[in-house]
């Protein structure tokens, strides 16, 4: 009985220890990103264009840098010594952010090291969910408690690094984000667990695994999958990017309307997530996002035809749905697909969504110079559309049985 007792204590540590490495994580994130432009234009004194130039060359390579060493983990590495790899390149890049002010470093060194800390979050996902199977704990609802707190350390991230950066400089801003990974750092090495990977013990035949083994660009439920992935959160980034100014020069609405619709959306996705993770084994995943995706048509056809401030902020229901489901069941819908490649499955969702800043980007910029703002949100409600389309053809021949599996 002592045995057992103490058995239990360990899992309530080990789950503790993942929701904290989660949200100090997500906070170290949420300190740098949304300063970085600030950053960029009145501390290394560059134009638009270099701005522009970073984010895109910062984008792609965590990319690339994410997902080979997703591939790596996937084959031989421990991920709980890649997290703390992952954390230390996050210190490395922290520092040089703090101390240099010189473009070329900051684009070669700061974005290699960037590079290699992105992959930090899709490891400690891909980790949680094999902890979760080794210990037969329901998967998605271990996740979702996960998940959610990303999504909270993004309440409190942006707020403390602009009020970091505002009254005590970039630097301490940048020391700020460095402790969190190290802090980080600490938990993964003391707490987190080294989970033996066993991936094929889940099949029952030889084609069932090779089904599984199959290359990603040959899997069509997963391609089909990532773009649905794609222009979902393409429609998204697009509204994240436009609607401040929407709101101001479009609408004429207050300056302080665009964060308290942020706000509130994000303070909505978390219980939205939690909710959603105890509803997968009762209405299925596939179900699950075209409920959300159904959410986002409704959303992006409120925003175009509603100019008031009581109806945006009502909207916010529609889309802490859509972005609260998908944002909590992606994961674990592309790790589905990809039982054997936990690593590959987490990193193709979070590079899904990387990517898809990168066109938001160039598409807002390009299409409301040439076109206007209002025109933005039929093209988002086109690509959510399409995403409803590509999310019909995924096809999981093993769907009954994964949320079979996930039931604690």
């Amino acid at each position: 009985m002592v045995h057992e007792t103490s058995f239990r204590q360990k899992q309530s540590t080990i789950f503790f220890a993942f929701l904290v490495t989660t949200f100090i994580v997500g906070i170290a994130g949420a300190l740098q990103s949304p300063t970085l432009s600030r950053f960029l234009t009145f501390e290394v004194n560059v134009d638009s264009r270099l701005v522009g130039l970073f984010f895109s060359i910062n984008a792609l390579a965590s990319i690339v840098g994410s997902f080979l060493l997703a591939k790596y983990s996937d084959q031989k590495g421990d991920r709980r010594y890649i997290v703390i790899f992952c954390c230390l390149m996050g210190i490395a890049n922290s520092v040089i952010f703090a101390f240099s002010r010189h473009y070329l470093v900051l684009i070669t060194l700061g974005v290699l090291f960037a590079a290699l800390s992105s992959a930090a979050m899709p490891q400690i996902f891909a980790l949680a969910r094999e902890y979760a199977v080794k210990t037969g704990r329901n998967v998605v609802a271990f996740n979702s408690l996960i998940r959610a707190q990303l999504s909270l350390a993004w309440v409190f991230g942006p707020p403390i690094s602009f009020g970091l950066a505002v009254k005590f400089g970039f630097t301490v801003m940048y020391l700020t984000a460095m402790s969190m990974f190290i802090v980080a750092m600490l938990f993964v090495a003391i707490f987190l667990p080294s989970v033996a990977k066993n991936p094929t013990s889940q099949f029952n035949s030889a084609t069932e695994l090779q089904a599984a083994n199959q290359p990603i660009w040959k899997n069509r439920n997963v391609l089909c999958l990532l773009l649905s992935t794609v222009f979902m959160w393409t429609a998204n980034m697009m509204y994240i990017i436009d609607m401040p100014i929407y709101v101001d020069v479009v609408l004429h609405l207050s300056d302080s309307l665009p964060g308290m619709l942020m706000g509130l959306a994000a303070g909505i996705e978390i219980p939205v997530m939690i909710i959603a993770g105890y509803l997968v084994p009762y209405l299925g995943k596939r179900n699950l996002f075209f409920i959300a995706i159904i959410c986002g048509l409704i959303f992006y056809i409120g925003i175009i035809f509603c100019t008031d401030k009581s109806a945006l902020l009502a909207l916010q229901l529609f889309n802490a749905l859509f972005i609260g489901i998908v944002a909590n069941i992606g994961i674990i819908y592309f790790q589905d697909l990809l039982p054997t490649q936990m690593g590959v499955a987490s990193t193709l969702f979070n590079n899904g969504v990387v990517f898809s800043i990168i066109i938001a980007g160039m598409l807002q910029g390009f299409v409301s110079e040439a076109y206007g703002h209002e025109v933005i949100y039929w093209i988002a409600l086109v690509m959510v559309a399409i995403s409803l389309l590509f999310c019909a053809l995924v096809k999981d021949a093993n769907s009954k049985a994964a949320e079979r599996r996930v039931i604690s």
